[in-house]
């Protein structure tokens, strides 16, 4: 899953400031995107609390941290398997800022009107409208401490960290990173009964 070393991500990253002008780079343009998109900045209940745990709810996706922040960390921790896997000699820099990309560029399709209205058919987020612009850049943070955390923790005990979050997840709020890509791509009406609690 990559190539390991001693050296911390952040020491590399110190190191590299022109990596860390990509990052923010990317960010900035997905925030330009969310925006010109018609995402509002912070809740569009008016609401500035910084957090929303009820994923019934009309605040779910429009505050910085909700239940679904954490499948954004393990978009990171699948992101840094897969991208070491297929990138071994990439430096963990650029790694970083591929994976900063492709969660950067998530964000923007998954508020698009096409995904939105896919989320509202297929999944529990009937009440889903998009994310706000601070829930979006919030997530992509996350994706980002995933990559750092599955760096730090190698692969079996990262493994075993995306499974227990997994866990947690079902037995919380009914939904996961798995259980969403699954009723995204194949709804299977039986998973949505169960999760609307029937």
């Amino acid at each position: 899953m990559g190539t390991y070393e001693n050296t911390s991500l952040w020491d590399h990253v110190r190191e590299n400031r022109s990596a860390v002008t990509v990052y923010l780079l990317i960010v900035a343009a997905a925030i330009a995107t969310l925006y010109f998109q018609g995402r509002v900045f912070w809740c569009q209940a008016g609401d500035l609390i910084p957090w929303s745990w009820n994923i019934w709810s009309t605040h779910n996706s429009q505050h910085i941290i909700d239940p679904y922040s954490f499948t954004h960390v393990l978009h990171g921790v699948l992101e840094f398997w897969l991208i070491g896997l297929v990138f071994r000699r990439m430096p963990i820099v650029w790694r970083l800022a591929l994976a900063i990309f492709i969660e950067s560029s998530w964000e923007v399709a998954e508020n698009s009107a096409m995904v939105i209205e896919r989320y509202r058919a297929a999944t529990i987020s009937l009440d889903y409208f998009g994310d706000s612009i601070i829930n979006s850049i919030a997530d992509i943070l996350c994706c980002a401490t995933g990559f750092v955390i599955a760096y730090n923790l190698r692969f079996w005990r990262s493994l075993t960290l995306f499974l227990t979050t997994e866990v947690i997840l079902v037995l919380w709020i009914r939904d996961s990173l798995l259980i969403n890509i699954v009723m995204l791509i194949y709804p299977i009406e039986a998973i949505k009964v169960w999760q609307i609690g029937g």
